[in-house]
């Protein structure tokens, strides 16, 4: 009876599967504008953001990683692999081009291809990564006055995105009191900061400070018809200060 009702739970799942698999997705490109992908007409795989992508993706990395250390590629290569769903870097000491064809002969056989457009060889010591939102390679002293050492700090992407988010909020549409709309910024800029309180931080973080800062700034202007660009009445200690908004270089 196990083995029956097994299979027929197996049935459902794959079926289910299925029909994620042709469940169309929605995307926007980097100048703002919806496109849709996959569907109906979708012949083989599922598109990044769909519902059944991260389940079928550690599936498959689950099976990618366990021939590699069935195979005993870590001490083959020099090796070690980080994952993250369908994100993976495997760093090598020495002889990263040999793991970078295995892996390619590897993902053949599983029926996939790796992304040629995000996949490449780097030396870490000579030339950043970017790798779940962070940047890793040489970096330099904030005032340079020392060697450079390897280290991670927040890409320039994740910046970028997290612009886009204090641009969203700042809009000259958005009439929600000020301390709604401060407690909002602030948790965002809170949640970010959490995230990328490890390595290098203090450039990016004094970089997102006076860009949120000119954005509010702009935004309390607008709000309160002050003539000029306000910085007289919004000062920077103004508005961290007395309006609240949170410091990310001041962070402890």
């Amino acid at each position: 009876m196990q083995c029956v009702a097994r299979r027929i739970v197996d049935r459902h799942v794959l079926a289910l599967i299925k029909m994620w698999l042709k469940t169309p997705v929605e995307e926007r490109d980097g100048d703002g504008k919806r496109r849709i992908v996959g569907g109906k007409g979708n012949t083989r795989g599922t598109p990044q953001g769909g519902v059944a992508s991260p389940l079928l993706a550690n599936i498959y990395m689950n099976r990618f990683l366990k021939h590699w250390r069935l195979r005993g590629c870590g001490e083959a290569f020099r090796a070690h692999v980080v994952s993250y769903a369908d994100d993976f870097v495997i760093l090598s000491r020495g002889r990263a081009a040999e793991a970078l064809a295995w892996t390619k002969a590897v993902m053949t056989k599983l029926g996939l291809t790796l992304n040629e457009a995000k996949t490449s060889l780097k030396n870490a010591r000579q030339e950043r990564f970017d790798f779940l939102g962070y940047s890793f390679g040489p970096h330099y002293p904030y005032r340079w006055n020392g060697q450079w050492y390897v280290g991670a700090s927040p890409s320039k992407k994740s910046m970028q995105r997290l612009k886009a988010k204090v641009r969203e909020l700042l809009v000259p549409g958005n009439n929600d009191p000020w301390q709604d709309v401060r407690d909002t910024l602030n948790r965002t800029l809170r949640g970010w900061s959490n995230y990328f309180c490890h390595g290098t931080r203090r450039p990016a973080f004094r970089a997102v400070d006076h860009y949120v800062y000119e954005r509010v700034r702009d935004f309390l202007a607008r709000r309160h018809k002050v003539a000029g660009r306000g910085t007289r009445r919004f000062s920077f200690e103004v508005v961290y200060g007395e309006l609240g908004l949170l410091r990310l270089e001041r962070l402890p």
